[in-house]
């Protein structure tokens, strides 16, 4: 069993191809199960809206265009679920319309994603005074871990995307050990996954999501972990899920989550022989 947990559709604005394509690619590519994830609407314009995300009278359609996937997913083999990649943001009054939605709409999987270039959480550092890039990747991890807290996720996406897009510079996870190991040993205790997401590998650094040093602290502190490509179009469905699985495996992990009607399933990572899966 193969899951990738992490796809979107043109319904975003950056995204392009069909869902029944996305289908017929994970069926290529030998991904038994796929979910989508498109972002969750946001009435501030903070977290984007044009060209970032679907508007919440798109639900409808966004549910349309799963079911249709869903059919052919049963035709050619492929298990389509209906997941929402949500919001992590530290300002509860931030999050009530996108709560009545969960609240609404039972995802089978709620993605967390803290989305640090955008307007809304620049500003909100900007205004408590975090400048520093010392205290912004503290912050950082402290509002993915408080996420984790609050229930509302299944799994935290591409974890350390504060790494890359300018709101701090590059950096290697090592100068902060001591918080990311305190922000995933909080994940773990709140039941939370944490994602590898292979679309790190084509942005700037060319690493997976979260890096590999961070893949085995989380390992050896118990962790749980979804896979997600990220896909945003048809090719990138599954892409570099041999270097994920692998990753993992050298880590000493031998099992995956999925999420049906919000519930984990567990899954066998496929066997590693010879360095390949």
């Amino acid at each position: 069993m193969l899951a990738d947990c992490h796809m979107h559709t043109p319904l975003c604005g950056h995204a392009r191809g069909e869902t029944t394509e996305y289908v017929r690619a994970a069926a290529e590519r030998g991904i038994d199960l796929i979910t989508v994830t498109c972002h969750v609407p946001m009435p501030n314009e903070g977290f984007g809206q044009r060209g970032i995300r679907m508007r919440a009278e798109q639900l409808g359609e966004y549910r349309s265009m799963v079911s249709e996937a869903q059919e052919l997913g049963r035709e050619v083999g492929v298990t389509v679920l209906c997941g929402i990649e949500a919001e992590v943001f530290p300002r509860e009054s931030e999050l009530v319309a996108m709560d009545r939605i969960l609240a609404e709409q039972q995802f089978d999987y709620v993605l967390g994603s803290l989305h640090h270039p955008m307007p809304v959480y620049r500003s909100l550092l900007h205004s408590e005074g975090v400048h520093a890039q010392d205290a912004i990747v503290r912050r950082y991890f402290e509002d993915l871990a408080a996420g984790a807290e609050s229930g509302r996720y299944h799994s935290l996406a591409h974890p350390d995307l504060i790494r890359i897009y300018g709101t701090v510079d590059p950096f290697d996870p090592v100068e902060y050990e001591d918080e990311i190991r305190r922000f995933l040993e909080r994940v773990r205790d709140a039941g939370v996954s944490l994602e590898v997401n292979t679309s790190g590998l084509t942005k700037e650094l060319y690493e997976i999501h979260p890096a590999p040093v961070i893949i085995q602290w989380a390992a050896e502190l118990g962790v749980s972990f979804t896979l997600g490509s990220d896909a945003h179009g048809p090719h990138s469905v599954g892409q570099f899920f041999e270097d994920a699985v692998r990753l993992l495996g050298q880590s000493g992990v031998q099992q995956y989550r999925y999420y049906r009607n919000g519930e984990a399933v567990i899954s066998d990572l496929p066997l590693v022989e010879a360095g390949r899966p």
